[in-house]
């Protein structure tokens, strides 16, 4: 159960809302975010909600079956909406178009590539300055003075950013100089750095895991809103299978399975998800049918020559490419 309490509500009354809670033997959470203030109730009796509904400060109840409360569509009849300033959005209508290097590599190449989305009329930037590597003798990121570089130019340029955060630590230093805060997929259930980012008031996009279900994509999600952000995003990126055909299995069912189940925009990353420069495309596509509400994929001006994962990065012609059949196919779907 769900109670969302009025902006003006006294201690008071909450108190009394959540005694009245108590004797119905549900327990108890108070979560306040940027967007709204809640009472989360779990318990597994039912009762009649008339009984509480009458007290002060209450402005709505609702009754969420599913154990993931404040990320279920089952509450919010309005999907979420991330505004990143400037008249840039995602979800609820507005289709996000994200790409980049996989890792940052040096000024010429952050250049390059915002005017590569300059040119295509895009507005976020993705790409690494902390890199989890399988390998520790690869290339592992610029690191916090990369950021700060990627920063100035991107902002120089009217351009956001997303990049990857990998341990508590790093999340109040990388502050000032990203947009949206990334949980890369070996990170989805790092518990403790999920409950800092609920601290943040800025976006988060939370991949889905290596091996991950989808609802453990969205309990990861509910400790981020849970602590107090809501300005969240999803992102599936494919998981490991006994395939050995492609680096990962894309899972395209994840994407309408997430926004029946979910009110949080879902992202498609078919890069990491097929991990094959000449599938990213359809799978992109394929993605973007299936209901997705933005595409981050991999672009660096000479792919085979960049410092990670270059055998799934686009050059800037394929991306150029992938991004006009991407709004071919959202104007055949009457979205954009």
């Amino acid at each position: 159960m769900i109670i969302q309490f009025e902006p003006n509500i006294s201690q008071e009354s909450r108190q009394i809302v959540a005694e009245e809670m108590k004797a119905h033997k549900y327990k108890t959470t108070e979560v306040k975010t940027q967007k709204g203030d809640y009472l989360v109730g779990i318990g597994k009796e039912h009762f009649d909600i008339r009984k509480i509904g009458h007290l002060d400060g209450i402005k709505d109840i609702h009754v969420v079956s599913d154990d993931y409360k404040l990320v279920s569509s089952k509450w919010k009849v309005n999907q979420t909406q991330i505004d990143l300033g400037d008249g840039i959005k995602i979800g609820d209508g507005e289709f996000a178009i994200m790409a980049g290097p996989c890792s940052i590599e040096g000024e010429e190449n952050i250049m390059k590539t915002i005017e590569h989305l300059k040119a295509n009329g895009l507005s976020i930037m993705r790409g690494g300055v902390f890199k989890p590597r399988s390998s520790p003798y690869s290339f592992r990121g610029m690191g916090l003075e990369g950021l700060k570089l990627w920063y100035k130019l991107a902002r120089e340029h009217g351009i956001k950013i997303v990049t990857e955060v990998m341990q508590v630590s790093q999340i109040e230093e990388m502050y000032e100089y990203v947009d949206i805060y990334q949980v890369g997929a070996r990170n989805t259930q790092n518990f403790n750095l999920l409950d800092e980012l609920g601290k943040v008031d800025k976006p988060v996009m939370i991949k889905r895991g290596i091996s991950g279900t989808i609802d453990e994509l969205l309990y990861s999600a509910e400790y981020v809103f849970s602590a107090g952000n809501e300005r969240l995003m999803l992102c599936e990126r494919g998981i490991r299978t006994y395939e050995r055909a492609s680096r990962n299995t894309f899972d395209i069912n994840a994407i309408p399975i997430l926004k029946d189940k979910t009110h949080l925009p879902v992202i498609a990353d078919p890069s990491h998800g097929i991990g094959i420069r000449d599938y990213v495309e359809p799978i992109a596509l394929a993605s973007t049918i299936a209901g997705a509400d933005g595409v981050i994929f991999e672009a660096h001006e000479v792919p085979d020559k960049a410092l990670s994962d270059g055998q799934q990065t686009l050059s800037f012609d394929a991306s150029s490419r992938l991004i006009a059949k991407i709004r071919k196919v959202l104007e055949l779907n009457g979205s954009y």
